[in-house]
């Protein structure tokens, strides 16, 4: 029997035994049966439906993998639901010993594999572009967005869905969540429309990676910005010397605070003229409800949070037990540097 009329003989007593016609016989009880066992894998598998595959190709592609055991009676089965148009392309995760009647459910549904990327908080707009580039399954290639124009979050993606997509998603989620944080922001803010909000937000970010400082640390600049003072943040000058990529090869060093740039913040009153980065959620809450304090001071604590002061007296003694706390890593640094090559000699 050809493997044509095979699969036109299952389809009709299929449907017989859909109607309850006893004359299908014991084959059709069979058939509906065996589309309902138990199949063949012993652990799940993933499989990927490819865009525009017939039913054939998948019917026989499940058979040669080993998971279904009859790709002639599968595609019998799907044109009996009427599924044989219906299978939609996409990776999928077959359960072991799934069915084939399982198996063509999966397939109509759509369910398909997620893989995720993560958008760390503080990334550059180049180094979100370069991640997702980088990142697969995905098709397509991205340019670099607008700085600050990205929410930093886990995204969920399927198979060879197109970066670009990808990335408008990525975009709508920091409009969408700017607009419900500016709603319920402070009425006396320095700020005034929900760029800036994202400007200073952006320098909160990369001024502290310790959540719990990000209001503290909003609040220094918000008092600042009410008094006409600059924000002096070493972030808007890395930001300005390594041309938007948020990293530097080097230390930051003295003569880098006096470099003409709009986004040196020590030269320039009031904000740099954009996002010095993507800020989290986190940060663009801390700007818009920053709490009420009276400081305007932060500097290193040596343990990789900050020292805050009201008064520049007391902030310069924060910053020389600073200095000598530096003075002290550069010394144990050397120190094992020295034990390092005295091992290798």
């Amino acid at each position: 029997m050809s493997a044509l009329l095979k699969s036109r003989i299952l389809f009709v007593l299929l449907a017989l035994v859909a109607i309850g016609a006893a004359t299908a016989g014991g084959v059709a009880v069979w058939a509906h049966n065996a589309v309902h066992a138990p199949g063949p894998l012993t652990e799940p598998r993933v499989y990927v439906v490819a865009r525009g595959a017939a039913l054939s190709s998948i019917a026989r592609d499940l058979e040669s993998a080993g998971i279904i055991e009859d790709g002639t009676l599968f595609k019998g089965y799907a044109r009996y639901r009427q599924a044989n148009r219906s299978l939609r392309a996409g990776e999928y995760e077959i359960a072991a010993g799934a069915s084939m009647a399982e198996i063509l459910e999966l397939l109509v549904s759509g369910k398909t594999v997620l893989h995720r990327i993560t958008v760390p908080e503080g990334l550059t707009s180049y180094q979100v572009a370069s991640l997702i580039n980088e990142a697969g399954p995905l098709t397509g290639t991205i340019e670099t967005p607008p700085e600050g124009s990205i929410l930093p979050e886990t995204y969920n993606f399927a198979r060879d869905e197109d970066r670009a997509v990808l990335l408008e998603r990525m975009s709508e989620a920091m409009t969408e969540t700017l607009a419900e944080l500016w709603e319920q922001r402070a009425s006396d803010l320095p700020i005034k429309t929900p760029e800036e909000a994202v400007i200073l937000a952006s320098i909160v970010e990369r001024e502290t990676g310790i959540a719990a400082e990000r209001p503290r640390v909003a609040a220094v600049f918000v008092n600042r910005l009410r008094k006409g003072m600059r924000l002096q943040s070493d972030p808007t000058i890395i930001y300005a010397l390594s041309d938007g990529k948020g990293r530097l090869d080097r230390q930051l060093l003295f003569k880098d605070l006096e470099i003409k740039d709009p986004y040196n913040t020590y030269r320039v009153k009031g904000l740099p003229p954009g996002p010095i980065c993507n800020p989290g959620r986190a940060s663009l809450a801390a700007v818009l409800n920053p709490p009420d304090t009276d400081e305007l001071y932060f500097v290193a604590d040596g343990t990789g949070g900050h020292v805050f002061a009201t008064t520049l007296a007391e902030h310069e003694r924060n910053v020389r037990n600073w200095r000598k706390i530096e003075r002290e890593i550069r010394r144990r640094m050397r120190q094992e540097e020295q034990q390092r090559k005295n091992q290798q000699q």
